[in-house]
This record gives C-alpha cells, sequence and structure tokens, in this order.
C-alpha cells in the first residue's frame, strides 16, 4: 500500500511541475556557434559548427584531422531541451565519414552513423559543463563513445574549454577548443 501511495504521489507531484506556467520552454545555451580545437594525444587539429533551425533543434557538422592522409567528418540534426533554468539535455543524429590507418583505412574513407545523448549545466555565470555518450556505428565497427567538457565563456561571443573524448575514433583525447558565438 506504501509503494502505491508513494507511486500515486510521485506522478501527481511530476503532473504539476509540468503544467508549471513558469515552465521553460527555451533552451538555456546558445547554438548558434563555430569552433576551433587541438587535440592531444593523438595531435589533431578541428573545426565544427552549429545553427539553430527551431526554438528546439539544430544543425551541426565537424571535422578534425591529423593531416596524415585521415578524416572524422561529421553532420547531423540535434535538439535541444531545458530540463530547469540552468541545464539542457541534448541529443544528436549524425552520419559520420571516417578514414584513417587503423580500422578504416579506405581511398573515401567508411562511412556509419552516431547516436548520442547529453546533457550541459551552467555552474555559474561563465562556467558551463556537460557530457554526452553515445553509439557510433561504422562499417560494422561498433562503439559506446562518450566525452566531458568545461568552458569557461569570456564574453557573451567567446569562449574556451578542455573536453575529454572517450573511445572515439582517434581513442582516448584531451582537446583545448574555442567557440565563437554569431
Amino acid at each position: 500500500m506504501r509503494k502505491i501511495l508513494l507511486a500515486t504521489g510521485l506522478i501527481l507531484a511530476s503532473i504539476s511541475t509540468a503544467q508549471a506556467e513558469n515552465a521553460p520552454s527555451m533552451s538555456n545555451f546558445s547554438y548558434d556557434y563555430a569552433e576551433a580545437r587541438i587535440g592531444v594525444g593523438p595531435l589533431t587539429y578541428g573545426a565544427g559548427f552549429s545553427k539553430s533551425i527551431h526554438p528546439n533543434a539544430h544543425i551541426l557538422g565537424s571535422l578534425d584531422t591529423e593531416f596524415d592522409s585521415d578524416w572524422d567528418a561529421a553532420f547531423g540534426v540535434g535538439f535541444h531541451a531545458p530540463v530547469n533554468n540552468w541545464a539542457d539535455v541534448t541529443g544528436e543524429l549524425k552520419a559520420r565519414n571516417v578514414k584513417n590507418k587503423d580500422e578504416f583505412d579506405s581511398s573515401g574513407g567508411k562511412t556509419g552513423i552516431e547516436v548520442n545523448l547529453g546533457v550541459r549545466q551552467w555552474l555559474g555565470p561563465q562556467l558551463e559543463v556537460g557530457g554526452q555518450i553515445g553509439h557510433l556505428n561504422i562499417d560494422d565497427h561498433d562503439k559506446t563513445i562518450g566525452s566531458v567538457y568545461g568552458r569557461f565563456h569570456a564574453t557573451e561571443l567567446f569562449s574556451i574549454g578542455v573536453a575529454g573524448r572517450f573511445n572515439d575514433v582517434y581513442g582516448d583525447q584531451v582537446l583545448v577548443t574555442t567557440r565563437f558565438k554569431y
């Protein structure tokens, strides 16, 4: 009986919270930016962009390379929705084309798909943290991938950050990033 009462109370609390008048409906972050990054271990150079196409959707693309006849290119669509006034939940569906010396060595690279979910959180007025976990499937290579990051917003239009990628195409990697909001 206690479990039923507890479950009923949680459901009613969830419904009333979801219907609150001051519930957030817009995201808490800008999804209009260009990004430049340098990866360490292995040394890579990369660029990316994101552009809002709807109040809760965006398109994105990226390209990373070691400049050794290799690349990791991605293009896709993402969604973002507020959890509260300081956090967004995100998700992305991307087409990936990868060429490297290890797993994906062919003249045109190998093409696959990535799906991920993540969260972005403000820790203060200028400090943002976040992370993603996802699944990468390229040419019958299945991987669970992830990333975490911290970003300092020096101004409204410019930020710098440090990120860690885990089990991605270039393995585990630390990146230094800069973003320019447009």
